[in-house]
């Protein structure tokens, strides 16, 4: 028997906002299942705050716990708890929150906000209602953990009206919640479902969630349990659950922090790079959880892209929410947590560089890549800075890695400037003849072999007080400074004043034979052992970067630039006897364009090598035949 039964209508504004509820702030249906759990363990922790208090309980022998059970046949749901309960007076507050004055305000903010909803939802509890995105008819039976009072059912279609009724019968402390299904919605009496759902949002729950007395959520929140408390098989065991990696990470970071903002986290660095090919770059992100509550998958906001390679989990108290838990309702409390996520991930990465070298140079040789994205994150510079590692000329091989530290300790007295070169590959970057003032002064040069690389340290600009810079963009004068770092095996006569006058013509005949293709031919200051070189002119950008942004800007044309002759180089002194003999000589021309055109190869200018090729082979035949009749082969 029950007693009398009292019927309250919803206003009109009521059943807008049920529609509201139910047909557009939620993404997927399966959510009322999580807000249905959540709640429900809410009320357990409710509960066990008020026992360790003192509080007298009824049925204080209950396990404190969630059962979900179906019936196919009816189509029902039923969810049901064993916490606090709720008395006639709080179920009105809390499950008729809707039907209240908040409601009014609710559709107020919602008429000012009609572009963008999200900021103002989470501030009037009405969760509960999502349940309608499923549901005909939904009937809560609940009773108090206070003796004294009686169980009540509240019912309602969550159309036009919600009833309330106090019960005669015999209840135990707790609420069941009896959801009668839509008839298209039937998915949600099936086991296997439930389970799913419960796996996917629920798995952390604080207490038991069973399924025909089998408890689905067995997986421990590990992020929430002491560091001293947990072995690191436990710590490989969560990250294999979390990843679907077979093999165990690298190494792990486990956060609980206070201030400003409290949070749990628990982070992995994998061994290996899951995206070898760039195709699955979106799978990224942490879990974001509030009070163990699944609440977003992989979201991308908590880490800056550049760290993408970290799986874990995030877990905060602090968090406000809209209804859906599915878009984060106050940023600044959000980018507080990232921001500390983020510094203590980098931190973590700098001790282990300075601690554990092999296992950084590990991760490097598998994140490297990935990391080096950071440079636009200006917040972080000097932590990201002392992280990058690059092959360098004093490497013993391609594989040696060196620090920005390693290089700064290892400069000259007044050098004020760190250098670095892109090429293909350690011999390509070897044998560049920009490379040889470097090497006969004794200047270390980073080598870069990505073209990100170069985007960083252009973006970067500095290291502490030292310009980062290009050596094809090096002042030649501040690089003479340096005192040789070797003596030079083989000087080259000086030049008398006739030879000079010949060759400043010499240069002129060339600049002539190259026409627009270069802006300019004169003596380089660089140039040791390499006939000549090209340099560009746009002292502002780096050969390599210029070619980089002809390809983003789909420009095939080959800029002009400066070709720089080895007045001491055998050829060029050869090329000046012929020139003497004969200004208009052949030789001079075909010699002229082969220098420009290997230079152009060696800069990675040269689209079409034929020319180049058959003009080689013209000059081995006739130095063959020159070769045999000297020899008198």
């Amino acid at each position: 028997m029950t007693g009398s039964t009292k019927q309250y209508e919803f206003k009109a504004e009521i059943k807008q906002l049920l529609n509201i509820l139910v047909h557009s702030l939620y993404t997927n249906k399966e959510i009322f299942l999580r807000e249905l759990i959540s709640n429900a363990s809410d009320a357990l922790d409710k509960l066990r705050f008020e026992s360790t208090r003192g509080t007298e309980i009824e049925n204080k022998n209950l396990p404190l716990e969630i059962n979900l059970a179906f019936d196919k046949e009816k189509n029902t749901l039923t969810i049901s708890d064993t916490g606090i309960g709720m008395t006639k007076d709080e179920l009105i507050k809390n499950i008729g929150t809707i039907a209240k004055s908040g409601s009014e305000e609710f559709i107020k903010k919602l008429n000012e906000n009609k572009q963008d909803a999200s900021n103002i939802i989470g501030k009037f509890g009405v969760g509960f209602y999502s349940v309608f995105m499923v549901a005909d008819k939904v009937s809560i039976r609940t009773k108090s953990f206070k003796a004294d009072e009686k169980p009540v059912k509240w019912t309602s279609d969550g159309l036009g009206s919600y009833e309330i009724v106090e019960l005669d019968e015999k209840l135990d402390r707790g609420t069941i919640i009896e959801v009668h299904l839509k008839e298209d919605e039937k998915e949600f009496s099936d086991k296997w479902k439930l389970e799913q759902i419960v796996k996917k949002h629920s798995n952390f729950i604080n207490f038991p969630i069973k399924i025909e007395n089998e408890q689905i959520n067995k997986v421990t929140a590990l992020w929430r349990e002491p560091k001293s408390n947990i072995k690191k098989e436990q710590y490989d065991e969560f990250y294999k659950f979390l990843s679907y990696d077979n093999e165990p990470p690298l190494d792990y970071i486990h956060l609980s922090i206070d201030a400003p903002i409290q949070f749990h986290s628990l982070m992995f660095l994998p061994k290996k790079n899951f995206d070898l090919f760039g195709m699955n770059r979106d799978n990224y992100g942490l879990d974001l959880y509030v009070r163990r509550v699944l609440i977003q998958h992989q979201n991308k906001d908590l880490l800056p892209e550049y760290l993408s390679f970290v799986k874990g989990v995030v877990d905060s108290e602090d968090l406000p929410l809209n209804i859906s838990r599915e878009t984060l309702q106050e940023n600044v409390v959000f980018n507080k947590i990232s921001s500390s996520i983020t510094s203590q991930v980098l931190t973590f990465l700098t001790k282990m560089a300075e601690k554990e070298k092999e296992k950084f140079t590990e991760f490097w040789k598998e994140h490297g890549k990935v990391f080096k994205l950071g440079y636009s994150d200006y917040a972080n510079k000097d932590k990201y800075l002392e992280l990058l590692r690059f092959n360098s000329s004093v490497s013993a091989d391609e594989k040696e890695l060196v620090s920005f530290a390693d290089y700064s300790g290892r400069m000259k007295k007044e050098q004020k400037e760190i250098y670095y070169k892109m090429g293909p590959s350690r011999e390509a970057i070897d044998q560049d003849p920009h490379l040889e003032i470097f090497k006969s002064k004794g200047l270390e040069v980073f080598y870069l072999y990505d073209p990100i690389d170069e985007f960083a340290l252009s973006s970067m600009m500095k290291y502490k007080d030292f310009d980062l810079r290009s050596v094809d963009q090096a002042d030649l004068a501040t690089l003479e400074k340096f005192e040789s770092a070797e003596e030079t095996k083989d000087k080259k006569e000086e030049l008398n004043k006739d030879d000079k006058k010949h060759l400043d013509s010499l240069f002129s005949k060339m600049k002539e034979i190259l026409g627009d293709k270069v802006t300019e031919v004169k003596i380089s200051k660089r140039l040791k052992g390499s006939p000549a070189c090209l340099v560009n002119p746009n002292t502002g950008m780096s050969a390599s970067m210029q070619k980089i942004m002809n390809i983003v800007n789909k420009d095939t044309s080959i800029p002009a630039h400066v070709l720089e002759l080895n007045e001491d180089h055998k050829l060029i002194r050869n090329l000046l006897k012929v020139f003497k003999q004969n200004a208009n000589d052949e030789y001079i021309s075909n010699v002229t364009e082969q220098l420009y055109e290997s230079s152009l190869l060696m800069e990675g200018y040269l689209a079409d090598p034929h020319k180049l090729v058959n003009r080689i082979n013209q000059m081995l035949t006739e130095s063959s035949d020159w070769y045999t009749t000297m020899k008198k082969i």
